[in-house]
C-alpha cells in the first residue's frame, strides 16, 4: 500500500466531544430547572465540571453503582424531571444492562444517558473499560434512540435532540482526543438521517463515531492515489437507522464497508447488512470494526490493529473494489 495517515492523540485535545457534552448540559440546564445530572461517581471523568460550576446543586452521586443510577434517573423522570446520567459506556449498557432494560427502555422513562469513554477510547485501562459490545445491546432494546456522534459539535447536535424529544437516549461518546470533523453545528444534523461526508460513485463507507473522520481521510487518500470516488456516511444514529442511505448506497456504488469502533457482531455493520438482506439487492460488502477483545493500548494504535484507521480502511476499499458484480438493473443474479 502507498502513503497512508498515522494521528496522535496528543493533538486532538480540540473540542473533544466530552468536553463538549459537558458545556452542552451546562447551558441546557441553566435553562430549565427540570434538567439534572446523574453521575456514578464520575462527574469528572465525564465532563460534568461545567455542569457543577452553574448548577452544583442538580448533579447528583449515587457513587459507584450503575444499577442504582439507573434506577434513579427512572424514578425522576416518571416524577417529571428530566436526567442526563453520565457514565462510562462499558457499565452504562453491560453493568446496568437489567436497570436500562427494564426501568427505562419499558417504562419509555425520558432519561438521557450519555456514555463516555466508548469503543477503545479508553484503551490504557484495558478490556475492563473497553465498550465494544454495547451497540448490540443498546439497539436490541425496544423505545431507546441509539446514537454514536463523530466529534464534539455532533455531540452537542446529539444532546440538544435528546433534550428536545421525548423517551430514551443512549448517546455514545469518546474520551476525548477526537479528530474535529465539523466547523459548527450547522451542518444539517437530524436523529435517524445519515450526513454524507463525502460524496463518491465508486464504493460507500458507512462509518460511525471516531472512525467517521478516518474514513473521510481515506476517501481524500485514495481520490490521489487511486483515482477513486468513495462516498462516506456518517451514520450517527445507529438507531433508527437511516434505511434510505443505505439502499440509496447500494443502487448507486453497488459496494459498501461499515467501519466503527465496535466489535463487527451487532453494532454498526450488522443494522446496515439487515437493511441490505431485507431490500433484497445485493452488493459486495465488508464489515471493519473488532473480531474479539481488542489489545490494550492507545486508542489510535488498537484502531490499527484492527483495521479501522485510514490506513486500514483504505487497504479493505481496494480489496472490496477488486470484487465484481454485473452492472445491470437485473437483482435476480447479482453479486
Amino acid at each position: 500500500m502507498a502513503g497512508g495517515f498515522v494521528y496522535n492523540a496528543i493533538d486532538q485535545t480540540e473540542v473533544a466531544t466530552a468536553e463538549i457534552y459537558g458545556k452542552a448540559i451546562a447551558d441546557i440546564m441553566l435553562n430549565d430547572p427540570k434538567v439534572v445530572a446523574i453521575t456514578a461517581d464520575l462527574a469528572k471523568s465525564t465532563k460534568l465540571g461545567d455542569v457543577l460550576k452553574v448548577c452544583p446543586e442538580r448533579v447528583i452521586n449515587v457513587g459507584i453503582a450503575e444499577q442504582d443510577m439507573m434506577g434513579v434517573a427512572a424514578g425522576m423522570a416518571k416524577a417529571g424531571v428530566i436526567p442526563f446520567v453520565s457514565g462510562f459506556s462499558a457499565f452504562c449498557s453491560m453493568r446496568a444492562c437489567d436497570q436500562l432494560h427494564t426501568d427505562i427502555c419499558y417504562q419509555k422513562a425520558n432519561v438521557k444517558i450519555v456514555a463516555t469513554h466508548s469503543g477503545t477510547s479508553f484503551g490504557q485501562a484495558g478490556s475492563t473499560h473497553h465498550a465494544i459490545a454495547d451497540l448490540a445491546i443498546t439497539r436490541s432494546l425496544p423505545n431507546l434512540t441509539v446514537i454514536c456522534p463523530a466529534d464534539g459539535f455532533e455531540t452537542a447536535n446529539a444532546v440538544n435532540a435528546a433534550y428536545n424529544t421525548e423517551g430514551p437516549f443512549y448517546i455514545r461518546i469518546n474520551r476525548g482526543f477526537d479528530l474535529v470533523l465539523y466547523d459548527n453545528m450547522d451542518y444539517g444534523f437530524e436523529v435517524g438521517k445519515a450526513v454524507t461526508i463525502n460524496e463518491g460513485t465508486d464504493i460507500t463507507v458507512i462509518a460511525c463515531g471516531s472512525c467517521v473522520a478516518q474514513a473521510k481521510k481515506a476517501a481524500e487518500f485514495l481520490k490521489n492515489a487511486d483515482g477513486l470516488s468513495v462516498r462516506v456516511l456518517n451514520m450517527h444514529t445507529i438507531k433508527p437507522i437511516d434505511k434510505n442511505a443505505i439502499l440509496k448506497a447500494v443502487l448507486e456504488t453497488r459496494r459498501i464497508i461499515t467501519v466503527e469502533d465496535h466489535l463487527t457482531t451487532g453494532g454498526l455493520g450488522s443494522a446496515v447488512s439487515e437493511v441490505v438482506v431485507e431490500s433484497g439487492k445485493a452488493c459486495a460488502f465488508k464489515m471493519l470494526g473488532h473480531k474479539s477483545f481488542a489489545m490494550i493500548g492507545l486508542q489510535e494504535d488498537i484502531m490499527a490493529d484492527a483495521g479501522i484507521d485510514a490506513n486500514g480502511i483504505i487497504a479493505s476499499v481496494r480489496e472490496v473494489m477488486k470484487k465484481d458484480f454485473e452492472e445491470d438493473n437485473d437483482w435476480d443474479d447479482e453479486y
